[in-house]
């Protein structure tokens, strides 16, 4: 598993998640509006530059054709010397960090977000103080179980506690992805370009994540939340310039 420093990774981009949430003014000037009138928080807005999507040394992957839902533009990683190491494709809903995630009557997400982590042999950090492993489906299971965790509030939590909990969520996240063989995972056949292919594949109640590689090389993660894992499709982007249009 890649041994770069964790924070290289599916959150290294800001979220541009919606402030914190203040209390809204009721309109005869009275008080406040009860919580459970409130509307959904405003989904954020991201803008990710596509120069790094094109510069990547490696095919983009996403669902395939058979899912035909909005789609867009996600996250971009680089090393510090600005080549391009991984990225992703979100699906549907745009992903809040939201703490009513537990509440059933609330407004569900449907949202699923494919990583793609090129194909990178053992070498040295761009500092030369380190050395960085060879990518593999452990650093896509990585960077997709942390980009599930950066999206996810649960229930009746508060900001302190949540630190706390992705935190240790983190390190579970972490030590998880490098133990792919592990009982928590279990496997999933799924097709990557029109290939069926084999995916280490584990659910909770926040969400789900899979990672496994394609024929060339490219490792694949992906993770979604309201949107099910099951009858998902891989295949290689042919333009991914379409997805900043319809970001």
């Amino acid at each position: 598993m890649e041994t770069t420093d964790k924070s290289q990774s599916e959150s290294a981009t800001v979220l541009e998640g919606p402030d914190e949430e203040a209390t809204a003014p009721d309109e005869a000037g009275g008080g406040a509006v009860p919580e459970e009138e409130r509307p959904a928080p405003a989904r954020p807005r991201r803008r990710v530059p596509l120069d790094g999507f094109l510069a990547a040394p490696f095919p983009w992957y996403a669902l395939d054709e058979a899912y035909t839902g909005p789609r867009r533009l996600h996250h971009i990683g680089q090393d510090a010397d600005g080549t391009v190491q991984h990225g992703s494709l979100g699906h549907g809903d745009e992903p809040v960090v939201r703490a009513d995630l537990g509440d059933a009557d609330g407004p569900r997400e449907r949202f699923a977000v494919v990583v793609t982590v090129g194909d990178s042999p053992v070498r040295r950090t761009a500092d030369g103080t380190g050395v960085l492993e060879a990518t593999s489906e452990a650093s896509a299971a990585w960077l997709a179980g942390q980009g599930l965790l950066a999206v996810t509030w649960p229930a009746q939590m508060d900001h302190t506690l949540r630190d706390d909990w992705l935190e240790q969520q983190t390190e579970t996240a972490w030590a998880l992805a490098d133990d792919l063989q592990g009982p928590a995972w279990s496997t999933l056949m799924l097709p990557v370009d029109g290939v069926s292919t084999p995916f280490h594949y584990r659910e909770s109640e926040f969400g789900w994540v899979l990672a496994g590689s394609t024929p060339g090389g490219v490792h694949l993660g992906a993770y979604g939340r309201g949107l099910s894992a099951y009858g998902l499709g891989f295949a290689v982007v042919k333009d991914v310039a379409a997805y900043a249009d319809q970001g």
